[in-house]
């Protein structure tokens, strides 16, 4: 399968069914947004808040970031919180073929399947994947459905600020919505202010 995404657009993911069946399990009226878009149609400053936001170092490592997980460990060694350090690589490759269900055994598959990904994918083609795959809101996939879900705005019309706060709901994007992640957004702007973004 990981072949075939060089070319084709998956026809959904493991978190988009997982989220179809938890409403026909509870019930729920389940509506579906989602409309792809070729990343060089998306706006630059989406693209670099998402990653200011998730993976600042994606264009620089091979799909495992040793350095930032290693800082995450170091930081729950000394009693924080444990932190996630998925890369943009590994959520990709955690919303294509799993659940947002957390588990050892799915974490250790996914740092399996993560470097054939970055062998087979380029790095823009798995950016272009997450930006249209993931979830930013219930039923809401990808950055076009995104921008009209909490915008009524379509993908290009986004602002710098807007876009910082869209990518601000990506850990969370269930409970959190764009309009309340000022201080988060802020962080975000200044990381891509810090990379002359």
């Amino acid at each position: 399968m990981l072949v075939s995404l060089r070319w084709i657009n998956p026809p959904f993911t493991g978190v988009q069914l997982q989220r179809r069946i938890e409403a026909l399990a509870s019930g729920a009226d389940y509506r579906s947004k989602h409309e792809f878009t070729p990343l060089e149609q998306m706006p630059l400053a989406l693209r670099r808040a998402v990653l200011a936001a998730e993976d600042g170092a994606f264009y620089e490592h091979s799909g495992v970031d040793w350095a930032e997980l290693r800082k995450a460990l170091d930081e729950a060694a000394e009693g924080g919180r444990l932190r996630g350090a998925s890369t943009i690589s590994q959520q990709l490759v955690k919303n294509l073929f799993f659940t947002t269900h957390r588990s050892p055994v799915r974490k250790l598959i996914e740092y399996t399947l993560t470097p054939p990904a970055e062998l087979l994918l380029t790095k823009d083609r798995i950016l272009e994947l997450y930006l249209n795959e993931i979830e930013w809101g219930p039923g809401v996939w990808g950055a076009a459905a995104a921008a009209e879900h909490h915008y009524g705005i379509g993908l290009q019309s986004l602002t710098r600020e807007q876009a910082a706060r869209l990518a601000a709901c990506i850990p969370a994007p269930l409970t959190r919505r764009p309009q309340r992640m000022d201080r988060y957004a802020a962080i975000i702007l200044e990381r891509m202010a810090a990379r002359g973004w």
